[in-house]
């Protein structure tokens, strides 16, 4: 049960993940494998995206002496791999100096590498235990492909924050001088009638610089100001905001009374519900409805945001959280990348699905504060 809960988190993109969660995980599963009898020796080879290398974890039997480092260096050579069959087959290899039986039994091939099981045992095995085999590679695969994929987003999350840093400086200078001639053009246009333009548009920029300081900081990773926050008051807030583009189009707002407390930065997750939002606005028909609902765990909430939009592509579900893809006119295809960001940074989770008959749905989880 804790392997599988372990999937479910990662498949919704955890930022737990580590180079030694991989390594722990490939650990207990080695162990499981030699407490079956007959085998003795169970070695895992897998790649660590994280590290950019091939990577090795070892088990023995308890009754069993580990091998000298003469018979390590001839298996890590590879020399006795001399074809590569199909993932997830029960393959035997004959072993130099062996009188044991070898079997692998391949997770994948990556970086012109071989990803396996490798498994020493005293007699043939069965195929029952061949099976069991072959199930621990599909699952260690599954859990390859999360590692890799998680890998993936880290270096799109860090070359966000990278053009986040480089931007947000360059607009801060000139919105620097912007707003000091708009300052200037109020001094100058007292008891004037377009003093109140003036004055406007100088709280527009200073409006414009609040909301630029906060996307250098969540490009940064800054440590999160978090506070105890209403659910319900922030969805409700961000649905303010769309109020003239809402009654525009004629949709349907969907709430619930229910509400939860969470311990978030209020700033950062308002941008997160207004960009999840500001999409479904945008992509709805005329007169549709957008349905908000949360359940409401012991550790955590599940909140889901559904439109009547024209729903998501298998293109758009793979590349939807990617830095610069976007499907909105005029879109800059950073909205949902900084969502992700800031969901991520709250040890949370966030993953989109077109629904069955039309329109799109985004699903949240975050943790919920511990009572007592």
């Amino acid at each position: 049960m804790t392997v599988g809960f372990s999937l479910h988190k990662l498949e919704n993109g955890s930022n737990y993940l580590s180079s030694s969660d991989i390594q722990s995980f490939c650990q207990l599963e080695s162990e499981r494998l030699t407490s079956q009898e007959p085998i003795f020796f169970a070695r895992i080879v897998y790649y660590d995206c994280l590290l950019k290398t091939h990577q090795e974890v070892i088990n023995y039997r308890q009754d069993q002496s580990p091998f000298s480092q003469k018979t390590l260096a001839y298996l890590r050579s590879e020399v006795w791999l001399t074809d590569f069959p199909p993932v997830f087959t029960i393959n035997k290899f004959q072993l130099k100096d062996f009188s044991s039986i070898c079997y692998i039994c391949p997770i994948g091939y990556r970086n012109q590498k071989p990803e396996y099981i490798q498994i020493i045992t005293v007699e043939t095995l069965a195929e029952s235990l061949e099976l069991y085999i072959k199930r621990s590679a599909m699952l260690l695969g599954k859990y390859v492909d999360i590692y890799l994929d998680y890998g993936r987003q880290k270096n799109e999350i860090q070359l966000l924050e990278d053009i986040l840093h480089r931007v947000g400086h360059q607009l801060r200078n000139s919105l620097g001088l912007i707003g000091l001639y708009a300052h200037n053009l109020c001094l100058g246009l007292k008891e004037n009638p377009w003093q109140e333009q003036a004055t406007i548009i100088s709280e527009s920029i200073q409006d414009l610089d609040t909301n630029l300081n906060e996307l250098i900081d969540c490009g940064q990773s800054v440590k999160l100001r978090v506070a105890l926050q209403d659910l319900r008051s922030l969805v409700v807030e961000s649905v303010r905001n769309l109020q003239p583009l809402i009654n525009e189009k004629q949709l349907k707002i969907i709430i619930p009374d229910t509400s939860t407390i969470l311990k978030i930065d209020r700033l950062q997750m308002k941008q997160v519900f207004d960009n999840i939002l500001s999409n479904a606005v945008h992509f709805s028909p005329n007169s549709g409805t957008i349905t908000c609902s949360w359940q409401i765990f012991q550790e955590e909430v599940l909140i889901k945001i559904s439109d009547q939009g024209p729903g998501l592509s298998p293109e758009d579900l793979q590349k939807i959280f990617t830095p610069f893809y976007s499907r909105r006119r005029g879109g800059t295809g950073l909205g949902l990348t900084i969502a992700k960001k800031i969901i991520l940074d709250h040890q949370g989770s966030i993953w989109a699905q077109a629904l069955s008959e039309s329109g799109a749905q985004f699903s949240v989880i975050l943790p919920r504060p511990r009572t007592g």
